[in-house]
């Protein structure tokens, strides 16, 4: 699944996305989409199958907001603590014990 995050700088108001904008969104591939935010910045989380940031990255961007700026993913990864070197075995906890 493609990913792209988009950057705006906060204001005083709340940040909303339209229903016209999810819309073109969609036009566009994308199928998910997770708002972050902090007191200075927000960040809209694109992410779809169908969607491909190098070819409509610039057009998700300008249907969010004129002056996002756009943050591509290096690297994906899964993190799973299935290996046998990694946690601590539940024998080895007292109250675990039967």
């Amino acid at each position: 699944m493609a990913m792209m995050v988009v950057l705006l700088e906060a204001t005083d108001g709340e940040f909303s996305v339209r229903p016209d904008q999810i819309s073109q969104l969609a036009r566009l591939g994308v199928s998910n989409l997770a708002l972050v935010r902090d007191p200075h910045t927000v960040g809209i989380v694109l992410e779809g199958w169908l969607f491909d940031p190098a070819r409509s990255g610039a057009a998700a961007v300008r249907s969010i907001a004129n002056g996002g700026r756009a943050l591509h993913p290096v690297l994906h990864m899964a993190v799973t603590t299935a290996v046998p070197e990694g946690g601590r075995d539940v024998r080895d906890i007292p109250h675990a014990r039967t």
